[in-house]
């Protein structure tokens, strides 16, 4: 059969010009276009790589930095809460004193409003008595037609204003 002899010789050229394709493809890929291709990709690896040793070190300050502002944070909260305490305390103080001015003030117009209430008191009784023992001399003039000294009558209504 014809088609069965030729088949070692097409064969033959076919395989020996796909090894010659397959080389050549071989030399320009893999020897030409390969190693640029790794070199681009070793240079994006390493690029990666020091990416995430920045953010690394970024991650690391910002910690470090957020642990400084948290500290600096309370320290400032603990001076504002000294600072509101002694603010508390210097208007306690004040206020103390304050009370203290006010109550030592109404104190003395108290002790003048009482001194002045004696002596109105006072004056008030001596009059009252004063009406009253010209008063009774009347009255016993006219009843009895006797005429009383005026310091016997303020006696007589002394004694009666004791008694009560």
């Amino acid at each position: 059969m014809p088609q069965f002899d030729q088949i070692a010789e097409i064969y033959a050229s076919q395989l020996f010009w796909l090894a010659i394709t397959f080389g050549a493809l071989f030399l320009i890929v893999g020897l030409g276009m390969v190693p640029k291709i790794q070199g681009t990709v070793d240079k994006r690896d390493a690029q990666i790589a020091a990416d995430l040793a920045t953010a690394a070190s970024a991650r690391e300050t910002a910690d470090r930095l957020e642990a400084e502002n948290r500290a600096a944070l309370d320290r400032s909260r603990a001076d504002a809460a000294r600072v509101a305490a002694e603010a508390k305390a210097a208007a306690a103080q004040a206020t103390e004193a304050r009370v203290k001015a006010a109550d030592a003030a109404a104190q003395t117009r108290i002790e003048e409003a009482s001194r002045r209430i004696a002596e109105a008191r006072s004056s008030a009784q001596a009059e009252i008595e004063s009406v009253a023992a010209e008063a009774t001399a009347a009255m016993v003039a006219r009843v009895s037609a006797l005429t009383i000294d005026e310091g016997t009558a303020r006696a007589a209504v002394q004694q009666e204003l004791v008694r009560g």
